[in-house]
This record gives structure tokens, C-alpha cells and sequence, in this order.
């Protein structure tokens, strides 16, 4: 089992009671994100690679990740991507792979306040 853990990141200032909690992701996801953030090229894409492309080549850019909901200990999540003069796009996704896919863009989480409520009170 692999976990992330998720904090919550807060103003300048404040006093350090960030709230935190884990998602559990497979090994493919793990392994794809630690590749991404230690910044390791490989010679072909890989499944996160291809998305990450897909979105740019139809014109997109991956603007956040939202981690929209939380049920029956299940996380869901959106790929937030803008296209130039088009609605904001938010596709449906597991957090770990909207973490993969927009990790090496340095791209923002942001969790809805009840998702943050529900899994601090659920983690140990």
C-alpha cells in the first residue's frame, strides 16, 4: 500500500494547525509520481505521460487538481484544464492520477472545505 498525504497549506502567519490527511494509490501511480518529481526521463511515455500530452496537444493546460469528494472512504477529483477561449474544463479522475499527471507541472490541489472536514476527522 502506498499512501500521499495531503496538508493543507495555510496563510503566512498563521498558526501551524494545517490539517492533513492520506490517499492511498496504487503502485503504478506512486511510482509514476516519484519519477516525476526526481525529474527521470525515459525514453517513451508512459500512461500519465500520454495524458499530460494529450491535454496540451488539443490545446489545454492543466490549471489545478480539486479533490472534489469524499465517500464511503473513496477520494474523487478533478483535472481542472482552461482552453484558450473555452469553458474550464473539469474532468472526473482518481486524486493519484491527477497528482501523476500534474505533479511535474508544479501544478495547485485544492480539496473542498468538506472533503478537508470529513478526512481529518477520519485519519488518525
Amino acid at each position: 500500500m502506498q499512501i500521499i498525504e495531503l496538508r493543507e497549506v495555510l496563510p503566512e502567519g498563521a498558526d501551524d494547525d494545517a490539517r492533513t490527511f492520506p490517499i492511498v494509490i496504487g503502485l503504478a501511480e506512486a511510482q509514476a509520481i516519484e519519477r516525476r518529481l526526481k525529474g527521470v526521463v525515459i525514453s517513451r511515455p508512459q500512461t500519465h505521460d500520454l495524458l499530460a500530452n494529450i491535454i496540451a496537444e488539443l490545446g489545454g493546460t492543466l490549471r489545478s487538481i480539486t479533490v472534489t469528494d469524499l465517500k464511503d472512504h473513496t477520494f474523487f477529483a478533478t483535472l481542472d484544464i482552461s482552453r484558450e477561449g473555452g469553458e474550464p474544463l473539469h474532468v472526473d479522475c482518481r486524486p493519484s492520477d491527477a497528482i501523476a499527471v500534474g505533479i511535474a507541472g508544479n501544478v495547485p490541489i485544492f480539496v473542498a472545505e468538506h472533503v478537508l472536514e470529513a478526512a481529518s476527522k477520519e485519519s488518525p
